[in-house]
C-alpha cells in the first residue's frame, strides 16, 4: 500500500515545472537575473500542444522588501514589483515546427522539436531588474516561479483544464541569492 501511495504521490510531482537556478549579478550600477527553468509536461499538456492548441506559459518574476519584526519570528513583507514574462507555444503541422513567441515583445523563434523549444523558454538570460527599487539590496528578496496560464486556453478547453490536476504544474517559488 505505501508503495503505491509513493508511486502515485511521485507521479503527480513528475509534471510540476522546475526553477532550476536563479542567479543576480551585478552589471555597473544595475541588476541583472539568469535562470534556468525545467519544463516536464504532462501527456495532456503534450497532446494538447500536438493538436495545435497555443499554450501560454507564466514566468512570474517579484521583487519583495521584507523587515523582520520581533526578531525572526514575525516579518513584514511588502512587494515592490513584480512582472509576467508571456510565451506562447504551439505546433505547426504544416511545417512541422514549434512556435515560441514572447508576447510583450511578438518576437518568435522556430523549432524542429518540443524539447529544444522547451529548452529555449527554459533559459532567461540578463533580464534587467527595475533599479528604481535597487539602490539598498538590504531585506530585497527576489522570487521567480513559471506555471501555465489556463486562462489564455480556448475557451472550450478552459473548465477542464482549471479543474484537472493534469493541468496544475505551476513550479514553487525560487528565491535567487544577491551577489
Amino acid at each position: 500500500m505505501f508503495t503505491l501511495m509513493l508511486l502515485v504521490s511521485t507521479s503527480s510531482l513528475a509534471g510540476n515545472f522546475k526553477v532550476q537556478s536563479a542567479e543576480i549579478s551585478k552589471i555597473g550600477n544595475g541588476y541583472i537575473l539568469d535562470a534556468t527553468i525545467s519544463y516536464p509536461l504532462t501527456p495532456r499538456v503534450k497532446e494538447a500542444i500536438s493538436n495545435g492548441v497555443p499554450i501560454t506559459f507564466l514566468q512570474q518574476l517579484e521583487l519583495v522588501h521584507s523587515i523582520a519584526i520581533f526578531g525572526k519570528y514575525w516579518q513584514w513583507d511588502k512587494t515592490l514589483w513584480t512582472t509576467s514574462l508571456r510565451y506562447e507555444l504551439r505546433y505547426h503541422a504544416l511545417t512541422e515546427q514549434y512556435v515560441l513567441k514572447a508576447l510583450d515583445t511578438e518576437h518568435y523563434r522556430n523549432f524542429p522539436s518540443l524539447d529544444s523549444a522547451l529548452t529555449a523558454l527554459g533559459t532567461i538570460k540578463e533580464v534587467s531588474l527595475p533599479p528604481e527599487h535597487l539602490a539598498n539590496t538590504d531585506g530585497l528578496i527576489f522570487q521567480i516561479r513559471s506555471g501555465l496560464d489556463l486562462y489564455a486556453l480556448p475557451t472550450p478547453m478552459r473548465p477542464g483544464a482549471l479543474l484537472s490536476n493534469k493541468w496544475q504544474v505551476t513550479s514553487p517559488w525560487k528565491t535567487a541569492t544577491w551577489p
